[in-house]
């Protein structure tokens, strides 16, 4: 498997850097980010191939850093992904509404998200 560049942004410090280590462990270039603001700088800035997104961020959730990438001629191919603890249904079709690939629900499980990788 050729790892991907991917970028992770939850405010959960922890959940982040736990979830970029194992992505790491899997071959992938990981790059993190605390914030919905933070996410969308890092990603005009490095313009990963994936970018998975906590949608409840404060300043900028994901819904609106998703729309933000979507809206860039660089963020078309982008393969984002929705990650969420809160009301999966409904989540999900938000989450399609403002240009998710694939919607997750808290706690990931590794092995789904690699799928979605390869």
């Amino acid at each position: 498997m050729t790892g991907r560049v991917v970028l992770i942004a939850d405010d959960n410090p922890d959940a982040a850097d736990t979830l970029g280590m194992v992505l790491e462990m899997s071959g992938h270039t990981v790059l993190v980010a605390y914030g919905g603001r933070q996410a969308l700088e890092t990603a005009q800035r490095e313009r990963p191939g994936v970018v998975v997104l906590d949608i409840g961020m404060p300043e900028m959730d994901g819904y609106q850093v998703a729309e933000r990438i979507r809206a860039e001629p660089w963020g078309a191919d982008v393969l984002l992904i929705a990650l969420t603890g809160w009301d999966p249904e409904t989540g999900r079709r938000n989450s399609h509404t403002v240009g998710f690939d694939h919607h997750l629900v808290k706690p990931v499980d590794p092995a789904v998200l690699e799928r979605l990788l390869a």
